[in-house]
């Protein structure tokens, strides 16, 4: 290895469904001495191709929520005044005025109304927003996590997810953290990819794919990652093809390699299975070359970070 420090890759798309997830799969599946990071919290699915065993689930806590105490409410309406969010409601009961509560998906966690309440009737508790598993697959260990319907800090549930995944690669001395990270561009992307060594981007010869390459590719580029692109699905559409390399070598990233349609692909989801465990074909050939090609990288050196420019410098 370059440094002490254990490499990670971490895997990315600037939209859903361009074959991240699969093609993370098929990396685990090739790596040696690896852990695994699903920061995708949102809408994670890389278990269904890994079928971890799950040796431990830990609540995710993050945040605050209101909630009113009814056997201790005044009903002064001193909560439902000062809510900047609506997250009051108040309802009419007859013979009594008004009675309240407060929603859960609404309240923001700002405690202002459990601060307002004379009667100290508003409870202020940890949100429970989700859970994340400490887990073992057949390729090594895995770190995936779920966030509850409508929860949010998902960005701090991806760092939690990371450090976790981190923590176990060096105590079992692992030689390489693989993370498949969320698709497109916002807090959660960020999370992903804050101190990682190389952003896999993965794309499609779409109007779409080629679109959010480019802010992807910005992404990167300000807070100085070094980033390879892979083009997946690349023979529907050569011409588009061409332009999305041509583009990602303007923005300086490597192009990684191309991956071809094949059928294969759809079957080893179907099968629960890694892409070059299931196939031989055009697409797990391609997949195979690029794993060796990353491994040239590691082994020979990572690109260097860039320095940090403004997302106008790098989108004119």
């Amino acid at each position: 290895m370059l440094t002490e420090r254990i490499p990670e890759l971490t895997i990315i798309s600037g939209k859903g469904g361009t074959g991240k997830t699969s093609l993370v799969g098929s990396f685990a599946a090739l790596a040696k001495n690896a852990v695994f990071a699903d920061c995708d919290v949102d809408a994670a699915d890389l278990h269904l191709l890994l079928a971890p065993s799950i040796l431990e689930t830990i609540p995710f806590l993050s945040g605050h929520e209101a909630t009113i105490l009814p056997q201790q409410c005044a009903y002064c309406g001193a909560c439902y005044e000062v809510c900047r969010f609506d997250a009051v409601i108040r309802t009419r009961v007859r013979g009594e005025g008004f009675h309240y509560r407060i929603d859960p998906l609404a309240c923001e966690g700002c405690g202002l109304c459990h601060l307002a309440c004379p009667s100290e009737a508003i409870a202020f508790t940890e949100r429970d927003c989700g859970v994340y598993h400490l887990s073992e697959t057949a390729y090594g260990p895995m770190v995936h996590a779920r966030l509850h319907p409508g929860a949010e800090n998902s960005g701090k549930l991806v760092s939690l997810v990371r450090q976790v995944a981190r923590k176990i690669a060096e105590q079992s001395e692992a030689g390489l953290i693989i993370s498949d990270g969320p698709p497109g561009i916002g807090c959660p992307v960020i999370a992903s990819l804050t101190g990682t060594s190389l952003a896999v981007i993965v794309t499609e010869p779409t109007v779409s794919g080629e679109h959010d390459l480019k802010r992807v590719l910005a992404l990167t580029r300000h807070f100085g990652l070094p980033a390879v692109v892979c083009v997946n699905r690349w023979d529907i559409c050569p011409e588009v093809t061409d332009r999305i390399e041509a583009k990602a070598r303007e923005m300086g990233a490597i192009v990684l390699g191309r991956i071809p349609y094949d059928r294969a692909v759809t079957a080893a989801q179907v099968a629960g299975k890694p892409l070059v465990q299931h196939s031989d074909g055009p697409a797990a050939e391609a997949v195979r070359e690029m794993w060796k090609a990353l491994e040239g990288m590691m082994a020979e050196g990572l690109p260097q970070r860039s320095f940090p420019r403004s997302l106008a410098d790098v989108t004119g």
